[in-house]
């Protein structure tokens, strides 16, 4: 395998339920079409997609101890995903309901927090090391992430993070903003986007990309040029984790020295991958069934 990348942030064990719409506001009843259980959570996808691909990701998350952490952390292993475990007392848990045209409403069942002091102890040796021997640090949006911004920064190394349905506004954001290289988003909440991703890249970012869904994805590089583009065609089976791929086909590609046009197609052709199977990755198929 090729270097590694560190990776903060969720893994959890999501149960995804198929229906014909999203619910209404309104008590009512509502048969599902299917429904199964797997691995979730954004840096989970992004670390599968990173393993496909032959890197070497080194995962660190919160996971407890209990039969839904052990599911997600057999079955990341497993698909070639290294893990740094922090201690939490109950895995994180999501139940998505979705529909065949991938609209999503994601309703969290239990969430981690932070590490206590005792499992920051633990683990701190062991995060340190990977960040400093990682080729990128990627942090994504959870509070255990947030405090690692400052080691992150004294590495040196580039830092990626995908801000998800950021409005703009949002101040939990900013710190994971401020402190990244590389932005990544979509566009549910943000309008246009490119008078955002120009910002950024006004900022100090050297790469700002939003995804469009099945329109592609626009992206901003350093000298400001605008880069579009279009997505693979691909039955789609299910969309959770095509954000989280196209990012990792991108970070792939620029650590091979690729520009932004070329690495913008390595996350399309990514996505296009996650898009075929229901779970975050094709590995997971043989592993989860």
């Amino acid at each position: 395998m090729t270097a590694n990348v560190f990776i903060a942030g969720p893994a959890s064990w999501n149960r995804i339920v198929l229906l014909d719409r999203l619910p209404e506001p309104v008590p009512h009843m509502q048969f599902a079409l299917a429904e199964h259980e797997t691995v979730g959570g954004t840096s989970a996808g992004k670390a599968l997609s990173l393993a496909g691909l032959g890197r070497r990701p080194v995962l660190y998350s919160l996971i407890g101890a209990d039969p839904d952490g052990a599911r997600v952390a057999a079955a990341l292993r497993a698909a070639g995903v290294e893990l740094v475990v922090g201690e939490t007392p109950a895995t994180e848990r999501h139940l998505n309901l979705m529909t065949e045209r991938g609209e999503r409403v994601s309703l969290y069942l239990s969430s981690p927090g932070e590490a206590s002091p005792e499992s920051w102890r633990g683990t701190e040796a062991s995060v340190g090391q990977a960040m400093a021997e990682a080729s990128a640090i990627v942090l994504d949006l959870a509070p255990e992430a947030g405090r690692l911004i400052p080691a992150a920064r004294a590495t040196g190394r580039p830092i990626w993070t995908d801000i998800h349905d950021y409005d703009g506004a949002s101040t939990f954001h900013r710190p994971f903003i401020d402190a990244a290289d590389a932005v990544f988003m979509n566009a549910d909440r943000i309008g246009d986007p490119l008078p955002f991703l120009r910002s950024l890249v006004d900022g100090g970012a050297s790469l700002a990309v939003c995804t469009l869904g099945a329109e592609g994805a626009v992206g901003v590089d350093a000298s400001g040029t605008v880069h579009r583009v279009a997505a693979v065609p691909v039955e789609v089976l299910d969309t959770n984790g095509a954000g989280d791929a196209f990012m990792a086909g991108v970070l792939d590609a620029t650590l091979d020295g690729a520009e932004l046009p070329e690495a913008l197609e390595a996350g399309a052709r990514s996505a296009a991958r996650v898009l075929t199977t229901r779970h975050l990755h094709p590995s997971l198929d043989a592993v989860l069934g």
